[in-house]
C-alpha cells in the first residue's frame, strides 16, 4: 500500500535522503548510507515509493481489424 500508516523506515523513502546507487543513499543530516538504513530523522515520501506491477498484462498482438468500426 502507497499511503499506510505504519511505513517501514528505509532512507530509500526518505525526505531526507537521495539514491545514490543500488546500496547506497546520500542524507542530508548522515552523509552517504545505506540505502536500506533507517534513523529517527526519518520522514515518509510517498513519492519515492515505486508501485508494485500489476499482474495482469496488455495484450499488443493487434491487427488492422482490430481498429476498424
Amino acid at each position: 500500500m502507497l499511503f499506510r500508516k505504519k511505513m517501514e523506515r528505509a532512507c530509500t523513502y526518505c525526505t531526507e535522503a537521495t539514491i545514490l546507487d543500488e546500496e547506497n543513499a546520500v542524507c542530508k543530516k548522515h552523509g552517504v548510507v545505506d540505502r536500506w538504513g533507517k534513523c529517527r530523522a526519518f520522514r515518509y515520501d510517498p513519492l519515492k515509493r515505486e508501485p508494485e506491477t500489476d499482474s495482469a498484462k496488455i495484450d499488443t498482438d493487434f491487427d488492422e481489424s482490430d481498429f476498424k468500426i
